[in-house]
């Protein structure tokens, strides 16, 4: 496809281009700049385009979390009303009866009529073809950086998914940053290794069931050709090597170290990622691109060195981009690759994403990326690279009534639904808000990442991913795009049905008929949901007040009213169920096999 960026014009997939001061992580020019002024506050209006990613901390200079009550009317009690006699003026005779009739009038005129629920009809075949369907989006998670797995809540939480969703991976910043302890220099240069908390992380992981994908990344701050820090609270270093010897030496004795410990059978099903969106600002390399292919090459080269069976690939960029130029950079200069990655968020910018003008909702960015990438590799010498989005949600921003809330459900059916044979993977960010990027934590519900909130509370989205793990491994074909149908091994039927609105609406309930064509006679069923009132603590939260510091009381409270109620038994009748979904409501229903 040709196209044209300033006054340059190629033949290629993406444009090159200078990336902006991406909303999530700004440009940071030089290290000492701090990462938060009250002039960034986005309250009133349009995104901020300089703005941080703002990830886990409630800025006290700064309101993150939308109260639920700012918004609630007044109940009739509470609305202002003069006593009606006493706004009358001072009238006689019949005028003030005619007064009086019309207040009596007022008082018993009808009301409008309340607005009906939409209804919806869905018919299902159940002997349509139907293909495989991999469960994609429940392999990987990212976290928050690698000391924090060392942390007890954490995994914790990772069991809770683990158990929820039994994915596979787990992804996370930062095994190089000098917390962790791998690197140091003595006083004539010379490197000194420290496996002892790397060997701590991924012990930990694998004792729990789940594998690293190793995102091969910061810089040690001794090994950096310069200090420059990102705006991340714990500021890892994102300059180049300033040795790209040393740095070849590090990931040797890295991989070699992790070969010794685990065996290479073990970490052969391991994946080696290369840096972490060096489009964005969490590379200092000049130019960009350039040089952090010489990263990547030197990089993948070394891991291949210590033993071919090891994974690796790149160039794991914001916003969908680079894929197509990275494929042709490899493959022309005889580079080593295994996968693609790249990132998406539902609230990019799709400008910066699909060179385009459109106006791109969150309910289709992600898969609207996706499909972006996938044509670009098949369109690729090529064809055959895995392709994972190694990050993605429905925002990169701290959106409460996005990423806390029941949105989640309907978004993540929905996303499943679109991005289906699109790519290998998708890693949702995050599995916990066990998570510091910004700080602390500093209350339970602010828009955080995670599909658990601090102290150990299901979100709608855990809850989610936990309906949707139930999801068959055929997806039988379906004219719908607010339904999944699913057959699993044990010939069950596994339907998803959801009522999906942008979280800026207010949306209505809706009446949802399944008919099911393809069975005889009534059939069981059992039903659950995700939705305001199921699986989600929110309400419970705001009744409490939105305490920043609940009481163990208060949390013990708040996981309970988080579990999911146990399914609806119901049958289908003739063929035909229905259901009434509320807005932002997700259903599962599964059908009993015969």
């Amino acid at each position: 496809m040709r196209l044209e960026t300033g006054n340059s014009t190629q033949n290629s997939g993406d444009p090159i281009h200078t990336p902006p001061n991406h909303p999530r992580r700004p440009l940071s020019p030089t290290p000492s700049i701090s990462f938060y002024s009250p002039t960034q506050s986005n309250l009133l209006g349009a995104p901020n385009r300089s703005e941080p990613k703002l990830s886990a901390t409630k800025q006290t200079s700064m309101v993150h979390v939308t109260r639920h009550s700012d918004n609630i009317p007044l109940k009739r009690s509470e609305t202002r009303k003069d006593p009606p006699f006493q706004a009358l003026p001072r009238l006689e005779g019949r005028l003030k009866l005619v007064w009086i009739a019309i207040l009596a009038l007022s008082t018993t005129l009808p009301l409008p009529a309340q607005s009906q629920p939409s209804t919806e009809t869905i018919q299902i075949d159940l002997t349509a073809p139907a293909h495989p369907l991999p469960h994609f989006w429940e392999q990987m998670f990212g976290s928050g950086r690698a000391i924090l797995s060392l942390r007890d809540d954490y995994r914790r939480d990772l069991r809770d998914v683990k158990q929820a969703t039994d994915f596979k991976y787990i992804r996370f910043h930062a095994i190089f940053h000098d917390e962790i302890g791998l690197y140091d220099e003595d006083a004539t240069g010379k490197p000194i290794y420290n496996f002892s908390y790397v060997d701590q992380i991924y012990d930990g992981l694998l004792q729990n069931g789940v594998r690293p994908f190793v995102e091969l990344s910061f810089m040690p701050r001794k090994l950096a050709a310069q200090p420059i820090e990102h705006v991340f609270w714990y500021h890892p270093i994102i300059a180049p090597p300033k040795d790209w010897n040393k740095w070849s030496d590090m990931i040797t004795q890295f991989t070699q170290h992790l070969v010794a410990r685990y065996g290479i059978d073990e970490v052969s099903q391991w994946y080696f990622e290369v840096w972490n969106e060096p489009n964005l600002d969490f590379w200092a390399g000049d130019p960009k691109e350039a040089t952090y292919y010489r990263l990547y090459d030197t990089t993948a080269r070394t891991i291949k060195a210590v033993n071919p069976r090891l994974r690796v690939g790149g160039p794991s960029t914001a916003q969908a981009a680079w894929v197509d130029r990275f494929i042709k950079h490899v493959v022309e200069n005889n580079v080593p690759v295994d996968f693609v990655s790249t990132h998406v968020y539902g609230n990019d910018d799709a400008k910066n994403v699909l060179f385009t003008d459109e106006s791109v909702p969150r309910t289709q960015m992600v898969c609207r990326a996706a499909a972006k990438v996938h044509d670009q590799v098949k369109a690729s010498p090529r064809p055959d690279l895995p392709i994972f989005f190694t990050e993605y949600n429905a925002s990169y921003k701290n959106e409460p009534d996005v990423t806390d809330g029941p949105f989640m459900g309907p978004w993540l059916a929905d996303t499943i639904r679109q991005c289906d044979g699109l790519t290998q993977i998708m890693s949702y960010w995050a599995f916990s808000d066990v998570f510091e990027e910004q700080g602390v934590v500093k209350e339970p519900f602010y828009g955080g990442f995670g599909v658990i909130a601090e102290d150990g509370i299901p979100k709608p989205a855990f809850n989610a991913f936990k309906l949707l793990h139930e999801l068959g491994d055929q997806r039988i074909a379906l004219n719908s795009k607010d339904a999944l149908v699913t057959r699993s091994a044990d010939g069950t039927y596994v339907i998803a049905v959801w009522n999906l609105f942008l979280p800026e609406e207010k949306g209505e309930s809706k009446n949802v008929t399944l008919e099911l064509k393809g069975i005889v006679g009534n059939r069981h069923a059992l039903v659950s949901r995700v939705d305001a009132t199921h699986g989600s603590p929110l309400e419970a939260y705001t009744a409490m007040g939105h305490p920043a510091d609940p009481t163990a009381a208060q949390i013990e409270k708040l996981r309970q009213v988080a579990q999911l109620p146990p399914p609806e038994k119901v049958q289908f009748r003739k063929g035909a169920l229905n259901l009434v979904l509320p807005p932002q409501g997700l259903a599962l229903v599964k059908v009993e096999a015969r």
